[in-house]
């Protein structure tokens, strides 16, 4: 960041505020018609908002704190979305965590990670970050990939893409196991591998915003992201009537509901590739991927145990054709700790084929 403002901006505060007022115009009115343009704004509004709060709360605590903060908060309310969906609907959204959680994966690890490279690689033209830190995410993010999303269709217990009860609690406790690992190694162990590369160019000369603007901002940030989900949420039943009318497959609601509640920490990543802070850009792309699933699988296994819901994780072979190749790339482009516009073009040409396979299977 190369400024923190002495007193929080009119905006940052405002938006945060119209987005509760249309939520609670929303809870009186019921949505659609124009109600519905008005939670659009409010929610790209709120997005901005978070963005904000999120880079003045980074900015205090510092690295990888800072990062630590706005993945895990995003997650934990994508995470509550999620499960109030399923403890509301029936039983075809048995396969909402799956397509939600892959599609978190994919958005962030080709279409944030890509942009975040083009973005930077086309102004700085090679950016460096710690490869240390890279590699530490990318083994973790391999093995829950694997145990949590591709195991369920290969194992035979149960018929079909899903984990027996027993399965399920073995899968939910290494999740938990393998994130709370990555951040002891983050947080504490090796907090080292996760700061600025030595000799980097990142902006770290302007002061710290004071303890009042950080526990402000942390207010606000959780109010927008409440904000940003609910809004979201709001507006699920108008985007599956018109995935619906297009023709296109029901997983497409996954990906639509991941991207909107991966606004904020995307925007922030490309905000910070830009002005050349690629460690804090592989920091919040790689952890809220680690989050993604390592906090959600728990979660949504509990619930499908305790409530007795159906709960279908595995996913197919054409997406595991996807996944594999995008931790594939991800390991060799991120491989050396340096990057240009090369590795970003192909990261977004996966997305592409992400997006494209989805509507077209």
């Amino acid at each position: 960041m190369a400024s923190t403002p002495v007193r929080i901006p009119w905006w940052a505060w405002t938006w945060p505020l119209v987005a509760c007022i249309v939520l609670v115009l929303q809870l009186l009115l019921g949505s659609g018609g124009p109600l519905a343009a008005a939670e659009a704004f409010a929610l790209i509004a709120a997005v901005f908002a978070a963005v904000y709060h999120a880079e003045v709360v980074a900015f205090r605590v510092g690295e990888p704190f800072g990062t630590l903060v706005l993945a895990v908060a995003v997650t934990i309310i994508e995470v509550a979305l999620i499960v109030s969906v399923m403890i509301t609907g029936g039983p075809e959204k048995a396969v909402l965590a799956r397509d939600t959680v892959f599609a978190a994966v994919m958005i962030v690890c080709n279409g944030i990670v890509g942009l975040c490279l083009l973005a930077g690689g086309m102004r700085h033209r090679e950016q460096s970050f710690q490869l240390q830190g890279a590699n530490a995410a990318l083994v973790v993010l391999i093995a829950l990939t694997a145990l949590t999303l591709v195991f369920p269709s290969v194992t035979t217990t149960r018929e079909g893409p899903t984990f027996s009860p027993a399965q399920l609690i073995f899968a939910a406790t290494v999740s938990l196991v393998l994130y709370g690992s990555f951040l002891f190694v983050q947080t504490v162990r090796h907090r080292e591998f996760f700061l600025p590369a030595s000799g980097g160019t990142e902006e770290v000369h302007a002061p710290p915003p004071s303890n009042r603007v950080a526990l402000l901002s942390s207010a606000l940030l959780l109010v927008s992201l409440v904000a940003v989900v609910a809004l979201a949420k709001a507006l699920t039943p108008s985007m599956e009537f018109g995935i619906e009318k297009a023709g296109a497959p029901k997983s497409v609601v996954g990906i639509v509901i991941a991207g909107l509640v991966l606004l904020p920490e995307g925007l922030a990543a490309f905000r910070a590739a830009k002005a050349n802070r690629l460690q804090t850009s592989m920091n919040l792309a790689l952890g809220s991927a680690l989050a993604s699933i390592g906090l959600t699988i728990p979660a949504v296994a509990a619930v499908s145990l305790l409530l007795h819901k159906p709960l279908s994780l595995g996913i197919n072979a054409k997406e595991g054709v996807l996944m594999a190749l995008t931790l594939l790339v991800s390991v060799i482009t991120l491989g050396t700790g340096r990057t240009t516009v090369l590795q970003g073009i192909v990261h977004l040409v996966i997305f592409a084929a992400f997006i494209f396979l989805s509507i077209v299977p």
